[in-house]
């Protein structure tokens, strides 16, 4: 006997049940869509350390092939000798890192043409995660004298802001030819921040260049919606605790959970800090639902929603 699958059509007024026979061998792609096998092609920049590091492992994990890009070489060579332990025995999923500077519009073409190479022509999903900082420390006042504030305003914005419009422009025949859910070519997801909605002291360049992806991400999902049918969504983390994203933390043996306090999981009213898994599973979710674009999805534990009062 086949198997079956229970499809519930409601109607204003009344339920109805409906038993569809769906035969797996004659319709494995529909099979593994359904699952959620169905294995991609994804493109990852920033892919090192920190929430790229975390997608990578987590989608290598779950039997993807995965490309990553870094500028940190010391991490790429350390992320190199690990991946393959984040692979499952079965796994078909092959991966390759690249060291690549995103200031250097030239390289990117090249690192698009090895992309092509290495999936076949096709990409799936590009994730523009990558951006030049070691953390969201403050810098420095932005009327300071000094030309350290410019050049680091000129590179946050090439890296943060203009290398996914680059990256994402070069890719258009990729993900033309990719699949990311039934009916739907490749996706591209922009990683901001919800810095680009709230701010500190001293941030004026971070803060410029995750809003700016907002906008970029909106237009991009408009233009390259009508024309090819390429969905762009950009996903908004808070507080993501990473420190165990790194080198340094996995030679020392560092838990996911070292460095947090009880008072850093009561600020957030979901009652914890946040996890890379949770970035991961809003990747998979505007990966496979086709008809979400242009959208800002928020990962900050409902710390936005929150009114904050001087302290007393």
């Amino acid at each position: 006997m086949l198997p079956s699958l229970l499809v519930l059509s409601i109607a204003p007024l009344f339920c109805r049940a409906d038993v569809i026979e769906v035969d797996p061998r004659r319709d494995l792609t529909l099979a593994k869509r359904m699952s959620g096998t169905q294995p991609l092609r994804i493109l990852i920049t920033g892919g090192a350390r920190g929430i790229g590091r975390g997608l990578f492992r987590h989608f290598l994990g779950a039997g993807h092939s995965v490309y990553i890009l870094d500028a940190n070489s010391i991490e790429l060579e350390h992320v190199k000798k690990s991946a393959d332990k984040w692979k499952s025995a079965s796994s078909q999923a092959i991966w390759k890192a690249s060291l690549c500077d995103l200031r250097d519009r030239e390289y990117i073409k090249s690192i698009v043409d090895d992309v092509k190479d290495v999936f076949d022509g096709k990409l799936d999903v590009l994730i523009n995660n990558a951006m030049a900082t070691e953390g969201v420390g403050a810098g420095k006042p932005m009327e300071d004298d000094g030309d350290e504030t410019m050049e680091d305003w000129d590179t946050k914005i090439a890296v943060g802001l203009t290398a996914p419009y680059v990256l994402s422009r070069l890719c258009v025949p990729l993900l033309k030819a990719g699949s990311s859910a039934p009916g739907s070519p490749g996706t591209i997801i922009n990683i901001s921040s919800t810095r680009a909605h709230q701010a500190e002291d001293n941030h004026e360049a971070y803060s410029a260049a995750k809003a700016g992806i907002l906008g970029l991400t909106q237009s991009m999902s408009v233009s390259l919606g009508h024309r090819h049918k390429i969905r762009v969504n950009a996903i908004l983390p808070g507080w993501i605790h990473v420190m165990n994203e790194r080198a340094e933390a996995d030679v020392s043996g560092a838990a996911w959970e070292e460095g947090l306090t009880k008072e850093d999981a009561e600020w957030h009213p979901a009652g914890r800090v946040g996890k890379v898994d949770d970035v991961a599973k809003a990747a998979e979710y505007l990966i496979g639902t086709g008809f979400v674009t242009g959208q800002e999805v928020v990962i900050d534990g409902g710390v936005g929603r929150k009114m904050v009062y001087p302290e007393e």
